[in-house]
């Protein structure tokens, strides 16, 4: 049974368990008054190095990703580029002289145009695109060798880059064709999602599903930079818009207590998409991702952290079919789940466990599954048996522990919380009548 190990010394590193305890951050609190965005929690500035950088045409925020062997790359986070300036900076980022624009069939119309033309004009860089199709469904092994049939056809060598135009899906399948094609080509990321800025353009993981488990064949290829234009949130549907939100809260339940309180407090700033709140939470959680891969890239300890309630998410993504669910909106289910599974060892008090829920709906997050699930308690533990995070055929948690902002990483944890919380989870499911 998974978990069935969970009472037993667990070697990593030497020690048992990963604990992430919340950040400490200076006391200078936020002068900017945006319209009805609470000025009472404090900035936030992380160790991650951070800055702004701007001209008569164009202001951005740039936050640093910094890796070892000179791999450092910057994140630009802004609104309303100007198109020669963004392009300019764009090409800086493209070292040889031809790059694969690369998108999805609902993106394409939207601003595929834009960012080749972006790409093309006051440079000699030859631009060629592809147009994938959109969706969980598609993030497979087939699709993406329609990226590399692409790249032979046009006889790209190693000195191309793909530049990833889309939300998470393309920039995983995107990043995991530039790790393998020839071994390994430059890719810029242009996340068009709330969902890929915050976290899956940030950080290197890319790859694609298998019908056994999702992101379970891949790599870590980092990118060149990663371009986040928040203007194009105005044309993200509201279910993507909250399913990306999930993954916001996420860094504040596990490392930055003061964030959380911020978004506690402008929930309904950034569901009305008040530009400068999604601003902030965008740079916020750039800043918080920046700092754990600089400290674990590959996901050797603190990285696994990210993945709060990642495992039952994408349990109950496998286990629905891909596309049932947005990834967000597992996620948020499995956050649920993670803190209720907490609160039941006695790890977390009842009062986070409600402000967990709390926050959640309020961004107009699931925190439960609908009658019609076809989700059962084996398909649950089936599920999480094959999770990247299983070491040794141990599975292993990110469950929160102590006040708000501390979490732990673990295989030592009460099988019997575990499965009780799934079997609350799955009561009034379909699939477990």
């Amino acid at each position: 049974a998974v978990g069935s190990n969970v009472n037993s010394s667990l070697n990593y590193g030497g020690n048992a368990n990963i604990v992430c305890h919340a950040t400490r951050h200076n006391n200078n609190y936020s002068t900017k008054k945006s319209s009805g965005i609470s000025t009472t929690a404090r900035s936030m500035v992380s160790t991650a190095s951070s800055s702004s950088a701007s001209s008569t045409d164009i202001a951005y925020d740039v936050v640093k990703v910094d890796l070892s062997d000179g791999r450092d790359y910057p994140i630009y986070i802004g609104a309303n580029f100007e198109e020669d300036k963004a392009g300019e900076l764009l090409r800086s980022h493209v070292t040889g002289n031809r790059a694969l624009l690369i998108t999805n069939d609902r993106i394409a119309p939207l601003y595929l145009e834009k960012y080749e033309r972006m790409l093309k004009e006051g440079g000699t860089k030859q631009i060629d695109t592809l147009v994938i199709p959109d969706g969980e469904a598609n993030k497979t092994m087939d699709v993406m060798s329609l990226i590399l049939d692409k790249c032979l056809e046009l006889g790209l060598d190693r000195k191309v880059t793909f530049v990833a135009l889309g939300g998470g899906v393309i920039g995983d399948m995107v990043g995991f064709a530039a790790a393998i094609y020839q071994r390994g080509v430059n890719f810029i990321q242009i996340p068009t999602t709330v969902m890929s800025m915050v976290d899956s353009s940030v950080g290197g993981k890319t790859g694609v599903n298998h019908p056994l488990g999702k992101n379970m064949i891949g790599a870590f290829h980092q990118p060149e930079c990663v371009f986040i234009d928040t203007e194009t949130l105005s044309t993200l549907p509201d279910r993507e818009l909250h399913s990306g939100v999930a993954e916001v809260i996420k860094y504040g339940l596990i490392r930055d207590a003061d964030f959380f309180q911020w978004l506690e407090e402008n929930m309904q700033e950034i569901n009305s998409r008040n530009p400068d709140a999604l601003r902030y939470a965008i740079k916020r959680s750039c800043e918080n991702k920046a700092d754990v891969v600089k400290d674990d890239e590959k996901e050797a300890g603190v990285r696994a952290t990210l993945n709060l309630g990642h495992t039952f998410g994408h349990a109950i993504e496998n286990g629905s079919g891909y596309g049932v669910w947005l990834h967000g909106e597992a996620v948020a289910i499995g956050t649920a789940m993670a803190a209720t599974m907490s609160a039941k060892m006695g790890w977390i008090d009842e009062s986070l466990v409600k402000r967990v829920y709390d926050i959640l709906i309020q961004a107009k997050c699931p925190v439960e599954l609908p009658v019609d699930s076809p989700m059962n308690t084996e398909l649950f533990l089936k599920a999480m048996s094959i999770d990247k995070k299983v070491a040794n055929g141990q599975l292993r948690l990110i469950l929160l522990k102590g006040a708000l902002g501390n979490c732990l990483f673990t295989g030592e944890f009460d099988e019997d919380a575990m499965k009780e919380t799934i079997e609350e989870f799955v009561a009034e499911c379909a699939g477990a009548q």
